[in-house]
């Protein structure tokens, strides 16, 4: 069963995660003028069954429309994510550097929205961001894998 999204909650993200948001956003808006009259002009052609380009334009505008009426409701739903520690413990923002299997990692903590593991980004709400938060240099944080336990020994946040 999959596991509903919960569309009403704060939705973390940096700042870079933010203006990102609002430079596409802009980008639509730019664009939308020209969706809209690339469905009016087609629309004069007649026959919508039979008319590929129409559709096409219709489905352009419609994703269009479902993006930046999204965008807008996540801007209003954001909360931004100061970077670093403010009291060495390790928290959404914070970058953590650990020693996990004799191999240094490190990683940043971030919101669901901005994850991406192969740039060092995980979310708070993963097993390991959720792991580690509250966490300061020194301690030790257990991971349970399918391999077994793993350590992580965490030498630094900010």
């Amino acid at each position: 069963m999959l596991k509903k999204r919960d569309d009403t909650g704060p939705i973390y993200l940096t700042g870079a995660g933010i203006e990102r948001l609002k430079r596409e956003l802009v980008t639509l808006e730019k664009e939308h003028p020209e969706a809209a009259e690339d469905v009016y002009r087609l629309a004069q052609l007649g026959d919508f069954s039979e008319n590929a380009e129409y559709q096409e334009a219709k489905y352009r505008l419609r994703r269009m429309n479902d993006r930046m009426e999204s965008i807008k409701e996540r801007l209003k739903r954001v909360v931004e994510i100061a970077e670093g520690s403010t009291d060495g413990r390790v928290q959404i923002g914070s970058t953590v550097k650990m020693k996990v299997n004799g191999k240094e990692k490190i990683y940043q903590i971030v919101g669901p929205a901005e994850v991406n593991p192969a740039r060092g980004r995980i979310s708070y709400l993963s097993p390991l961001g959720a792991a580690l938060l509250d966490h300061a240099a020194g301690d030790e944080v257990p991971i349970q894998t399918e391999g077994g336990e793993v350590k992580y020994l965490i030498w630094q946040v900010t």
